[in-house]
């Protein structure tokens, strides 16, 4: 099993500059991960800096609360697209699944996954803020509105990817959609678990030290 192959390599600071997103773009082609993830604004940047199609463009929509307008997040996926992305990472509307307004979160999925077409749509679940029923819940809602994977969380909430989550978000969906754990991941034996248990992609700024072996410690949760 060759770990980069897993990778999204993040940064999504308020912070990063474009020299950080230059960065960014040449450890991915250095390290053979399999896509940078960053916000909208950042995608363009990238399609310029990455100099083959190898490494996958992922732009997150509605990030990181998730609560901004469905024809808001609708405008971020196509504008994405336009600059080069090839994957979305969604954040669902948490209040909403909160208050119980399923066929709200489960239209807006199947809107975005309408533009996005035959790339892939991540839909994050923010599973920090959720029940565990909540948790099979959205995971049901995500495969019912066609998205490819479900994803843990943003790496912004209170906390990020847990063993115990994705146990049950793969028990949920099954072969019916893919799983992206992220926030938190730091360590080599971490990254390896979570693919033992089904995962087939992983979200982090700490890529580097996973595939190196490093332990990291501090810093962003992302």
């Amino acid at each position: 099993m060759i770990l980069n192959d897993y990778i999204d390599h993040t940064l999504l600071k308020p912070t990063a500059t474009t020299e950080d997103i230059r960065n960014l773009c040449d450890e991915a082609e250095r390290y053979n991960f399999y896509a940078v993830c960053v916000n909208g604004s950042r995608v363009a940047d990238c399609k310029i800096f990455l100099k083959s199609n190898r490494v996958k463009i992922a732009a997150v929509v509605g990030f990181p609360l998730g609560a901004s307008l469905t024809d808001v997040k609708i405008f971020e996926a196509v504008r994405a697209i336009e600059d080069g992305a090839d994957e979305i990472d969604m954040v669902i509307n948490v209040g909403w699944l909160k208050e119980g307004r399923v066929e709200d979160i489960l239209k807006e999925i199947k809107q975005i996954k309408q533009v996005v077409e035959q790339r892939v749509l991540k839909v994050i679940i923010e599973t920090c803020f959720l029940s565990k029923a909540e948790i099979v819940q959205v995971a049901e809602i995500c495969v019912a509105a066609g998205a490819d994977f479900v994803k843990t969380s943003t790496g912004f909430g209170t906390g990020g990817a847990t063993f115990e989550d994705v146990i049950l978000i793969k028990k949920t969906v099954g072969n019916r959609a893919k799983i992206k754990a992220a926030g938190g991941i730091k360590d080599k034996e971490a990254a390896l678990k979570y693919l033992s248990l089904g995962v087939t992609r992983l979200g982090t700024s700490s890529g580097i030290a996973l595939v190196e072996g490093i332990v990291e410690s501090g810093g962003a949760k992302y």
